[in-house]
């Protein structure tokens, strides 16, 4: 359980509509790299991780996912919000209104809806850590190309705290697949070198 406070993990407070940036952003909600996807990698792979420890680093950091999810969500919003068809039509938004009006829907840039095939829980504590690790460098690059659009302070800014945190979750990956794995029993490490 966790306590909800009805306050952002960083201000988003975007002065300046801009549905061409809401149409790349989109795609930390529910693209491949973002979000969505790392929320629910991390909050299924708990159950299966050896140790209390490692289950608590990827509910803490899944349930910061969230977070971060919910920030996306407000940055897209708010770059949508307050205008026109004929705004959005002619900043290429069509499309996207046509289906979901300027409600916020899981996608990626390129249209594509969210799907669960994007994120992998195997049940292996090794094969699942180091997917955590690629994945969180893989959000941190769409991060760093979205940045290459966002010339806008008030968009910049969010993006920026989100693409520091995916650093520090790649870290705190790397120290749980460094120490906590390391210790465990030979027997456990036998039983995942070969099958059956």
């Amino acid at each position: 359980m966790f306590v909800y406070e009805k306050r952002l993990q960083y201000p988003v407070r975007i002065k300046n509509p801009n549905p061409k940036l809401a149409k790349i952003i989109i795609t930390q909600y529910g693209g491949p790299h973002g979000e969505l996807g790392a929320s629910l990698r991390y909050l299924s792979q708990r159950y299966t991780m050896p140790y209390p420890e490692l289950a608590a680093i990827l509910t803490d950091i899944g349930t910061e996912e969230l977070s971060h999810l919910e920030m996306v969500g407000t940055i897209v919003y708010q770059l949508t919000q307050g205008l026109t068809a004929e705004e959005l039509d002619a900043a290429g938004y069509t499309d996207y209104f046509v289906d979901h009006t300027t409600g916020v829907y899981p996608q990626a840039a390129s249209g594509t809806p969210f799907s669960a095939a994007t994120i992998a829980v195997t049940g292996d504590p090794i094969a699942d850590l180091n997917e955590n690790l690629a994945a969180e460098q893989k959000a941190r690059l769409s991060y760093d190309n979205i940045l290459r659009f966002a010339d806008d302070p008030d968009v910049a800014g969010p993006i920026k705290f989100l693409r520091e945190r995916e650093i520090v979750h790649y870290q705190r990956f790397g120290e749980a697949n460094r120490t906590e794995l390391s210790s465990l029993p030979k027997a456990a490490w036998e039983s995942w070198k070969r099958p059956g």
